[in-house]
């Protein structure tokens, strides 16, 4: 009798241990916003992309939870050649999931595929401070002639074309995020795919359930791992956005990005600090055509301006989920100081009344030519409730006739980008990277893409040019703000809100930090239930 009694204590504790195992997994429930369209570093466009990326892959460079700059797969990192040569040594302990070593080399193919035309990556131009990127990028050079070296496995060796003091915070980009390149060339475009997907980062791809859910689980060959908390992270794609809410008071999701502006007031009243509204790097803006009468007068524009209740707008339009933006870059990055506005510390009746003088001076308003305007915007019911106070406050301050015109995003931004007849359009930009000139580089004369205003200013493209070979980064920074000064007394765009970032976060959660670039690694939170 005693033998059978003695296995049964031991399967008895065997048991208990294995339940104890399981009920000490870790499981991270992350609303995300909306669905990936890709895993593929070199095609992402979108930061519901990014978070998954920046879980799955570890570049030079990283974020810690305050948003600042620190070591990745690079311990160290030297610059020299007057700013041009940036010389990174590797970890040794760096390795992919399936236990090869991270080397220098696997970034030297992975910034040649970015840049290589075949690829057609819609973001291969934020790399062209890289020595020949733009013209391996356009065909005129092959990959090989790219200014990224491995002069060793663990030495890594990027020269630039020119100093770019804010190159760093590029590569944190999900597009500087490594390859491993017997996977991508063994499997193609399947590389994305669980089983097939191999990262460096603090995670495995373990599924992809499209319109589901994506699992990721802890990679045990991360160089980190012993810090890494959390097991198991499950991204759902939360793009009803009303749906997520109740999934997070339910307990369902420990957080979730985006959520109803229009709920704000009841999420803080029901959840208090669980809500998150912090600023980051977003401009909500208007640019005005500044190539067609009589947007192409600087007193209209300013006019226009200066009528713009902006408080109205953050707390009455978008609940508290932005604040009053009067300038091109945002608050929060440090070491610029904000351009001064003439206006901003102005009530809003004195704003109107000027408004009033500068239309009138300039021949339009009550009494002069009248005043049409057209306001195109991208269908999204902030930006349909946006346009239409603004609208009403056009009309009621000066007099304008307003109508507005909104369609979808991909013909909004193919109607700019194509140099479509427009008036006033609405626009946005989320930075790539924490520096000023991820802002103003809007107004430069050659962007194409994003100076939708068509702005061309010699002296706001000189002080550009001039901030991209100062390397004393104080002096850079004043540089930048006589750029900022210029454009801003130009007035092509008109400067609206500063978006907050919209999490929810449960008091589960520990170690979760609001930053400006809206960046939250699972690896850096720990789960308490």
């Amino acid at each position: 009798m005693g033998r059978p009694w003695k296995l049964s204590f031991i399967s008895a504790i065997a048991s208990f241990a294995m339940t104890g195992l399981a009920a000490a997994e870790v499981v991270y429930h992350r609303g995300n916003a909306g669905e990936p369209k890709t895993l593929d570093q070199h095609q992402t466009s979108i930061d519901v992309e990014k978070n998954v990326l920046k879980d799955l892959y570890e570049g030079l460079v990283a974020y810690n939870p305050k948003g600042e700059i620190i070591p990745g797969v690079a311990e160290s990192w030297s610059i020299g050649g007057d700013g041009t040569v940036y010389t990174f040594k590797l970890r040794d302990a760096g390795k992919w999931s399936n236990g090869d070593p991270v080397k220098a080399s696997d970034f030297v193919y992975s910034f040649r595929r970015i840049m290589n035309p075949a690829t057609a990556a819609k973001y291969a131009n934020l790399l062209y401070p890289i020595k020949n990127a733009e013209k391996v990028n356009k065909g005129e050079l092959k990959p090989e002639e790219l200014g990224v070296k491995a002069a060793d496995d663990k030495t890594l060796v990027i020269t630039l074309e020119r100093p770019t003091p804010y190159f760093l915070e590029l590569l944190q980009h999900q597009t500087g995020l490594p390859l491993h390149q017997a996977s991508v060339e063994k499997f193609g475009k399947d590389f994305v795919k669980p089983g097939n997907l191999v990262s460096n980062g603090a995670y495995l791809l373990a599924e992809n359930v499209p319109n589901d859910h994506i699992k990721l689980t802890k990679n045990p060959n991360y160089w980190n791992a012993k810090s890494v908390q959390i097991d198991t992270v499950f991204f759902y794609p939360t793009e009803d956005n009303a749906a997520a809410v109740r999934r997070f008071m339910a307990g369902e999701l420990d957080t979730n990005y985006q959520f109803p502006i229009d709920q704000l007031p009841f999420l803080r009243e029901k959840l208090g600090a669980q809500v998150r509204t912090p600023p980051y790097l977003a401009l909500e803006y208007y640019a005005i055509n500044v190539t067609k009468p009589p947007f192409n007068d600087p007193r209209v524009r300013k006019a226009l301006s200066m009528a713009v209740d902006r408080d109205y707008l953050a707390e009455k339009v978008w609940g508290g989920a932005a604040l009053p933006a009067y300038n091109i870059v945002p608050p929060g990055l440090n070491g610029y100081a904000l351009a001064d506005v003439d206006y901003k510390s102005l009530s809003q009746l004195d704003r109107e009344d000027q408004a009033k003088a500068l239309l009138k001076e300039a021949g339009y308003g009550p009494g002069g030519k009248p005043l049409k305007i057209e306001i195109r915007y991208n269908t999204n019911e902030s930006h349909k409730k946006t346009a239409t106070a603004v609208a009403d406050m056009w009309k009621t301050v000066l007099g304008a006739e307003v109508t507005l015109l909104n369609t979808d995003v991909k013909t909004h931004y193919a109607h700019l980008q194509n140099r479509g007849d427009f008036d006033v359009a609405r626009a946005g930009w989320v930075a790539d990277y924490s520096d000023p000139q991820n802002f103003l580089f809007l107004g430069l004369s050659n962007n194409r893409v994003g100076n939708y205003s068509q702005y061309n200013s010699a002296a706001f493209d000189a002080a550009m040019a001039k901030s991209d070979v100062t390397i004393d980064p104080a002096e850079r920074m004043k540089v930048l703000r006589t750029a900022e000064d210029t454009m801003m007394k130009d007035g092509p765009i008109i400067p609206l809100l500063n978006r907050a970032s919209l999490h929810l976060v449960s008091n589960r959660v520990k170690g979760w930090v609001d930053n400006v670039q809206n960046d939250h690694r699972s690896q850096d939170l720990r789960i308490e239930r």
